[in-house]
């Protein structure tokens, strides 16, 4: 089997010894990297793979036609918006992703941007690091409110959304979500009332953000949702950067019409830091897609997605762990 990973060139040197560990022995190894500047090079790697391992690198209509024997892309992740999946079941191709293994990493990291956003930390930790000022007295001018009688806003009520009201209920939230996939009586047992997407612009004093990246929903929090909102919500993003319109995003911080934002994720995979508008800002805290790291959820994550590949190549379908485009 010729099993080609496509990568980044930033994740080009990475170790995979765990993804070797659950390949068969005979099993080739080649890479097809991102080049900007040079897509045919990276195209051109991917001609003759009988399997695909990707974590965040694209797999385009262009790089599927491209794939001469290519029976699977295994997604090195749990969302797959960056392959054409819809065109690779035509092709006979099957994406699969790894269904879950970091809950309980996204939901902690979650709440953690959430507390660090509403506790002020940022503006603490530059009084104390940087102008080494030990004082409370100018908290008076700022908006801080006791954490547990917040509102709770979760967009998005799948695994990491349910695992996040479970932390935030612990803390004394009141929590709503919105999820059209989703039945009130799943929520209930959550002890979370499902409510419309207005409610929570309403209502919420935090807006959580964990769908799915859909053609629909890209772009979904922009200027006008911004301006729906009645109680100067932070927004926490842990799903995809492109759900947020960074422009809108950072205006209406500028309004403060939003008090803050904890992001996990910008539009990019690989943003300009240096010209982003969410930069720099007290009442704005940003990691580098981390949330779902731990050293457990890495090895969760290397192992099921070959496991994925060996199992489909063996004709056992039935023990790939998901399968989203039904081949």
């Amino acid at each position: 089997m010729k099993l080609v990973l496509a990568e980044y060139p930033e994740s080009r040197d990475r170790s995979i010894e765990v993804e070797k560990r659950y390949l068969p022995p005979d099993t080739e190894i080649s890479y097809a990297v991102v080049d900007e500047g040079n897509m045919e090079s990276y195209y051109a790697a991917l001609e003759e793979a009988d399997a695909v391992l990707t974590g965040f690198a694209p797999l385009d209509e262009t790089a599927i036609d491209r794939m001469k024997h290519c029976r699977i892309i295994s997604v090195q992740a749990t969302g797959w918006n960056f392959v054409a999946d819809a065109y690779a079941a035509k092709k006979g191709i099957a994406v699969c992703a790894v269904g879950e293994y970091c809950t309980q990493e996204v939901a902690d990291h979650t709440m953690a941007l959430m507390l660090g956003v509403c506790r002020l930390i940022p503006y603490h930790m530059r009084r104390v690091n940087r102008d080494h000022v030990w004082e409370i007295e100018s908290l008076k001018d700022r908006k801080v409110q006791r954490f547990g009688a917040k509102t709770l806003g979760i967009v998005g009520f799948g695994k990491i959304g349910r695992a996040v009201a479970v932390r935030a209920r612990a803390f004394g939230m009141k929590v709503i979500a919105h999820d059209p996939y989703i039945s009130e009586e799943t929520a209930k047992i959550q002890g979370v009332e499902l409510v419309s997407i207005d409610r929570i612009l309403e209502e919420a004093d935090v807006i959580s953000i964990h769908m799915n990246l859909t053609s629909e929903n890209e772009n979904y929090f922009n200027k006008e949702k911004f301006d729906k909102m009645k109680r100067q919500p932070y927004i926490i993003n842990m799903a995809r950067g492109a759900m947020i319109n960074e422009e809108d995003l950072a205006d209406a911080l500028d309004r403060q019409v939003v008090s803050g934002a904890g992001l996990d994720v910008l539009y990019s995979e690989s943003p300009e830091l240096g010209t982003s508008k969410l930069i720099n800002r007290e009442n704005v805290i940003i990691t580098p897609h981390c949330g779902f790291y731990s050293d457990d959820a890495i090895e969760a994550c290397e192992r099921i997605s070959v496991q994925n590949i060996t199992y489909y190549m063996k004709g056992e379908k039935e023990k790939v762990f998901k399968i989203v485009n039904g081949i």
